[in-house]
């Protein structure tokens, strides 16, 4: 693996300003917001284990039925 080089005029170092209180406690909340969201389709996306689970428990109560 070699080195990367920087092309002419360009700078791979980032000097970034510190965030303001305003854009720390924005950039809170989408996060929070996000992770909520997320905690939320995980709950309502059935697993594969849990389709295959409610699947077997379908084909059981037809096979009761049937004898």
């Amino acid at each position: 693996m070699g080195l990367i080089k920087e092309p002419e005029g360009v700078d791979f170092i980032i000097n970034s300003e510190p965030l303001t209180k305003e854009e720390e406690e924005k950039l809170s909340e989408f996060i929070a917001k996000r992770k909520q969201e997320i905690a939320e389709l995980k709950h309502e996306r059935p697993t594969k284990a849990k389709s295959k689970q409610a699947k077997n428990a379908k084909t059981k109560h037809r096979r009761k039925q049937h004898t």
